[in-house]
């Protein structure tokens, strides 16, 4: 909730800001526009625009040589999925209150969800359990966006001022739906570890009942978003105005914004439609050197899932709310931070579990005891560094560090055993539910 936000914070309909005086598109003022973004973060990121058409090339022209290609995928997705979030910070200016909400939340997390589906639909393949690793990614881009953006947030706007303060109905009601999350992910993990080597149940009877479970569990989380997102941009969005339209003002470099150009509607439709098919194309090709990673260069799925992925499906969000903690627009990073998780950890995660149910696969929230005690560690960390209303340099470094440590953690953990089995995994789950 940032840009959608401020578009709607003063008007019901299209914000002035939205307008642009222009109608369809101007290619030049178009791609003027996109280089410059709305931050110096995203402009650096601009410059990683060559490698999008090198990182397509060298898939094709030499597929056998997957480090290249996984190097020069990671680094391609940067400015593909900037410019997402980019688009829809421009397309939630012209759209009303709600809908500006709605449209910026789903856009800015359509690089995660693209990733998930991605996975979810890879055929079975010896050696590496891609619903390992995506069970790694979700709680991975909770970690990264609760510990890493916030910690940056913190740091570079503790940097050019003794500290920080925001409210405290965006902090409290955010790190409050944190812990209904944590605790709604928890419990398939804590049910499968309860009854598992008890001789209660048998092995593929508990893993039939994990997975009952797991879906239930989404489609209750799922609702849950949903009613968060109705009372925050609905029902009780009056809450937030005052908050809002006060750290506006607060707004660094507001008049540079005032005066800057934005994007048509028919130029930002174009621009996700380009932005979105360019990240499904190299997602397919990040993800098909996953295999290479694991097995070749022995990196465990943990550090996969846990760090590599969720940095990258995570890019966009963590520049805009960066660059809003530097403006000393800390109500609207911490919006954007808890929005994200709470969209990872409420949709995008159990979005997937529904869509590996359709697709036959077991894909449940029976998640390593590991990344689910960072999980709630990480949780309760951050609640309380939120409880005072106020930030510094120093909780920033400290969330970036226990970061790092949980990346160190997950690069020497080691795969689970039977690694790779999926069928056998798939098969027993379905014959035990009936």
């Amino acid at each position: 909730m940032t840009a959608g936000v401020k578009a709607a914070i003063r008007y019901g309909q299209v914000h002035p800001k939205g307008e642009t005086g222009r109608r369809g598109i101007h290619p030049s003022h178009f791609l003027k526009i996109i280089f410059r973004s709305s931050s110096w973060a995203s402009r650096i990121v601009n410059v990683l625009w060559p490698v999008v058409p090198a990182a397509i090339a060298v898939r094709y022209a030499v597929p056998d040589n997957h480090l290249p290609i996984f190097i020069l995928s990671y680094l391609a997705m940067v400015p593909c999925a900037n410019l997402i979030g980019f688009a829809g910070q421009e397309l939630s200016r012209k759209v009303p209150h709600v809908f500006g909400v709605l449209v910026e939340t789903t856009l800015g997390s359509l690089v995660e969800i693209i990733m998930f589906m991605v996975l979810i639909s890879r055929p079975e393949t010896p050696g590496i359990d891609y619903t390992q690793v995506i069970r790694a990614a979700i709680l991975g881009s909770v970690l990264a966006t609760m510990l890493l953006c916030l910690g940056l947030c913190f740091v570079v706007g503790g940097f050019k001022r003794d500290e920080q303060t925001f409210s405290e109905a965006v902090s409290e009601a955010g790190s409050g739906l944190l812990l209904v999350a944590g605790f709604g992910l928890a419990i398939p993990t804590v049910y499968v570890h309860s009854l598992s080597g008890g001789g209660r149940l048998e092995e593929t009877e508990l893993l039939a009942r994990t997975m009952d479970i797991s879906r239930s569990t989404s489609i209750l989380l799922i609702v849950s978003y949903l009613v968060y997102v109705y009372f925050q941009a609905h029902t009780h969005h009056g809450i937030y105005t005052d908050i809002f339209e006060e750290e506006e003002l607060r707004d660094e470099d507001g008049h540079i914004d005032n005066r800057r150009s934005h994007l048509t509607f028919t130029e930002c439709v174009i621009a996700l439609t380009i932005s979105i098919a360019l990240v499904s194309i190299i997602a397919i090709a990040l993800v098909d050197q996953i295999v290479f990673l694991v097995e070749d260069r022995h990196v465990s799925d943990a550090f996969v899932g846990l760090i590599l992925l969720p940095l990258v499906e995570k890019a966009a969000e963590h520049l805009t709310a960066v660059d809003e903690a530097y403006d000393n627009q800390m109500n609207f990073a911490l919006s954007h931070v808890l929005g994200a998780t709470l969209q990872t950890a409420l949709f995008n995660g159990p979005l997937v579990v529904i869509v590996g149910w359709g697709l036959g696969k077991p894909m449940g929230l029976n998640f390593e005891v590991f990344d689910l005690a960072m999980l709630l560690l990480a949780i309760l960390t951050v609640g309380n560094f939120l409880r005072d209303q106020k930030s510094n340099y120093l909780e920033g470094v400290l969330c970036v560090i226990v970061y790092v440590a949980i990346a160190v953690a997950a690069l020497y953990y080691p795969n689970p055993e039977h690694h790779g089995s999926t069928a056998e995994v798939a098969g027993g789950a379905e014959s035990g539910g009936h």
